[in-house]
């Protein structure tokens, strides 16, 4: 009875088994050339299926791909849009803020218009002076520099939407409707108008051609 391991034979000698690695065959002196490995059964067989395997990743890998390139597009286009929303919100804003500060100042500005009419008239009539004329000339550089804009000149083409005309008259000397004088001036902040300059407007006389024509005819007919 045995232990498990076979027993030598008599007679049989296991001999050693020497494989010559060297690059350089002593015989003849040249390089040999590595020998491959002799493929273990089977091997063969799975080449074609790993093949199939790296094609399918490679498929798999190009979709995923295009899908992120697609998933990319979108969210790039989204926040575009999302910017482009945040500028004309803010621009809007800001045009609507700055709105708000034009009326609120032309409200205070269309309220002092009356005191400004007074001191106009005081100096038109060589009453501004002294202590007086200070405070006037401070208070003209302060509505100056909220924005407050005066006009209306003598000699202009009168215009209905920054004139309004009190008087009229016609002369001989103006070929169209024309601001003869400034009754009182006008006002305006930015492009709003406050007041509407007052004033005289004189008109072109109007040549009387029907007259002339209808006398013409009753002469021929006498």
């Amino acid at each position: 009875m045995t232990d498990g391991f076979d027993e030598p034979i008599e007679g049989q000698v296991d001999e050693p088994v020497v494989r010559d690695r060297r690059r350089i065959d002593p015989e003849t002196g040249e390089v040999r050339e590595p020998q491959q490995p002799a493929a273990a059964p089977g091997e063969t067989d799975t080449e074609p299926a790993a093949a199939e395997a790296e094609a399918e990743a490679g498929e798999t890998g190009a979709t995923d791909t295009a899908a992120l390139e697609t998933a990319l597009a979108e969210r790039t286009a989204d926040l575009q849009r999302l910017q482009a929303e945040y500028v004309n919100y803010k621009r809007r804003v800001d045009r609507d803020r700055e709105v708000v500060r034009e009326t609120s100042v032309g409200s205070v500005l269309s309220a002092m218009l009356p005191v400004l009419d007074d001191i106009e008239r005081a100096r038109e009539h060589g009453e501004l002076e002294g202590g007086f004329k200070a405070v006037a000339d401070s208070l003209w550089r302060t509505v100056s520099g909220l924005g407050l804009v005066q006009f209306g000149e003598a000699g202009e083409e009168f215009d209905p939407r920054v004139h309004e005309a009190l008087m009229h008259a016609h002369s001989e000397d103006v070929d169209r409707p024309t601001c003869q004088a400034i009754l009182q001036p006008g006002y305006r902040i930015g492009e709003r108008i406050l007041r509407p300059a007052r004033v005289s407007v004189v008109d072109p006389v109007e040549e009387p051609a029907a007259e002339d024509g209808d006398a013409a005819g009753n002469g021929d007919e006498a």
